[in-house]
């Protein structure tokens, strides 16, 4: 099907992308789809249908008939594949960050980290022979030995969101297949064609018929993966709200479940902070990506003088940003993903500014005419804000003070029931040990803003950014994508 911009730009009318199925593409039997337009332009890119639980009945059948053999298949063979497709996908590296740049809109240098993030998540998959190995004590009683070996879970389904098309399908599939289960992806309905186009290049290393599906769709595709009998487990991301009712869900029908969920990240910028380093980090964790990152700084916290010293050149930093098609030449911000998106976050801070808010540079109705642009829009807030504490997803940075760590501390704890990542500005070894101590959330960054961790790690959010015990990624992944046996032998 040759899921590339180039074909994009050869069709005469956008095409309705198919699901694919136990090594076929084929047609949705729902007659139901959506526009998916690109953000920045508007123009229409593809038809997304919206599969019914008929489709997904389907998927899961060629996944299950699939899940045997390919369970069944040596670890060294399984990860053969898995470095054909990192080959496949390195080639396609260029035209894949080409493509999310397209159909979500990030800048050409965001997708191109993105992709980059997602392969490194197939170089750790490649190492499944290690990384499947069991423990065993020999003469764990007289005459008695011990071992714990890991199995296939059976067959899982990703239900990702728009944000990072490529990625974070990619924090999935590598690990689950490599793991030896068969694999059922649901891309976001608003940026299927990196999905689209992964799936594609996994036919093109060979993967054999089955083992990955591809099924479009919006709610009820969810609701019949997060119910079906024949899915044993389901790795999500997406939003508090969905996230949880998948977590639920799933662990009332007997599945495993990881629900990634939303965020409200904190920064805080102590006065020691190194400003010519500091200053365009900052300004990129909290407008990068149209701050549709689920790591992306929301609320900074200055301490004591960086009032002074830092807010001045970060409003400074601001008027630089060129918003635009993240492929053209000199921009380096995007849309936010719909016009509905758009009006959202411009709804919020309207709530904020009723609520007491200030602002500092308003960013809304900037940028080009065409395309569903927010511009870097900062605001002066006090704790009890609505800005401080309902996650905004869009390019909005709110302001709080505080005399000294312990009170910015205290703000990031009390103001916020996410817990996904927050970062400190300083200098200071003794202020970034204390932060490191007792910040609440579970990706911490260190004069980082964005602090994500490698594919070998787990995405260690906590609280309300995360239902479930074993995180995506990382040792968790394999763990989660494993089930164990213990096997106790005594010979006579």
């Amino acid at each position: 099907m040759g899921m590339t911009i180039e074909a994009l730009a050869a069709q005469k009318a956008p095409a309705t992308l198919k699901n694919f199925i136990g090594g076929a593409w084929v047609a949705s039997t729902s007659s139901e789809k959506l526009v998916v337009p690109n953000p920045a332009t508007e123009q229409p890119l593809a038809y997304v249908p919206l599969s019914n639980a008929a489709d997904v009945a389907a998927a899961v059948a060629a996944a299950r008939a699939a899940a045997h053999e390919w369970g069944e298949m040596p670890p060294p063979e399984r990860a053969g594949y898995l470095f054909k497709l990192r080959e496949a996908l390195l080639d396609n590296r260029d035209a894949l960050t080409k493509l999310v740049t397209t159909e979500n809109g990030k800048v050409y240098s965001d997708a191109a980290g993105e992709v980059r993030r997602g392969i490194e998540v197939v170089d750790f998959a490649c190492g499944a022979p290690t990384l499947l190995m069991g423990q065993n004590l020999d003469q764990v009683s007289r005459g008695i030995d011990s071992e714990m070996v890991r199995f296939p879970v059976g067959v899982v389904a990703g239900i990702t969101p728009f944000n990072f098309p490529f990625m974070v399908p990619m924090w999935m599939l590598p690990l689950a297949i490599a793991c030896g289960n068969s694999f059922i992806l649901k891309p976001s309905e608003r940026t299927p064609l990196s999905s689209q186009r992964i799936i594609e290049i996994c036919a093109e290393a060979g993967i054999p018929a089955g083992v990955v599906n591809l099924v479009h769709g919006a709610v009820e595709t969810v609701t019949g993966l997060v119910t079906h009998p024949g899915v044993d487990a389901i790795s999500f991301v997406g939003s508090e709200r969905v996230a949880r009712i998948v977590y639920e869900t799933a662990a009332k029908n007997g599945k495993r479940v990881q629900a990634l969920g939303g965020a409200k990240n904190h920064i805080i910028a102590m006065p020691d902070a190194v400003l010519e380093q500091s200053v365009p980090n900052i300004a990129e964790s909290a407008f990068g990506n149209a701050g549709q990152r689920c790591l992306a700084g929301s609320v900074l916290t200055v301490v004591g003088e960086a009032r002074e010293r830092l807010l001045p050149k970060l409003v400074e930093h601001a008027e630089t940003i060129k918003m635009g098609f993240g492929l053209d030449e000199g921009v380096t911000l995007g849309p936010v993903i719909r016009g509905e998106a758009r009006d959202r976050v411009h709804r919020l801070v309207d709530e904020g500014l009723a609520a007491g808010a200030t602002m500092i540079r308003d960013g809304r109705g900037t940028g080009p005419s065409t395309g569903y642009f927010v511009g870097p829009t900062m605001l002066n807030i006090d704790e009890g804000s609505p800005l401080a504490r309902e996650e905004i997803f869009g390019p909005v940075l709110s302001v709080l003070y505080a005399k000294d760590l312990d009170e910015a501390l205290r703000l990031m704890a009390e103001t916020n029931e996410y817990g996904n990542a927050g970062s400190i500005y300083t200098a200071s070894g003794r202020a970034a040990r204390e932060f490191k101590r007792r910040a609440t959330s579970g990706m911490l960054g260190v004069n980082v803003g964005v602090a994500a961790p490698m594919a070998f790690f787990p995405f260690s959010g906590r609280r309300k950014s995360f239902f479930g015990d074993l995180h995506a990624t990382g040792r968790d992944g394999v763990e989660f994508y494993t089930t164990k046996k213990v096997i106790t032998s005594r010979w006579f």
